[in-house]
């Protein structure tokens, strides 16, 4: 157990988890019609995932380098998603 994390494999688990969320979310909404769009959830998870990366970087000593620009990309990811979900103003006249 150790070796799955200090290798990083746990993250390449969840990260593959993730990619098999998407796939299984993005089939039902095209295939029923049910759920958000996948373009709605994809920033979302790219930020998980780039979240991931970042821990996987800091499990696997790549440096501050890698960890911060993985946590970088996270954070505009987060703001993408933040303006999506953000109601649009509306006029009072």
């Amino acid at each position: 157990m150790d070796a799955l994390f200090a290798g990083g494999r746990v993250i390449d688990l969840i990260l593959g988890l993730m990619v098999l969320e998407i796939l299984a979310l993005a089939a039902l909404y095209f295939l029923r019609g049910k759920g958000i769009p996948p373009t709605r959830l994809l920033p979302n998870l790219l930020a998980g995932a780039f979240l991931m990366l970042a821990l996987r970087a800091s499990l696997t000593n790549a440096g501050a380098t890698a960890m911060g620009g993985w946590l970088l990309l996270g954070l505009v990811c987060h703001l993408v998603d933040l303006r999506l979900r953000w109601p649009r103003k509306r006029r009072l006249f």
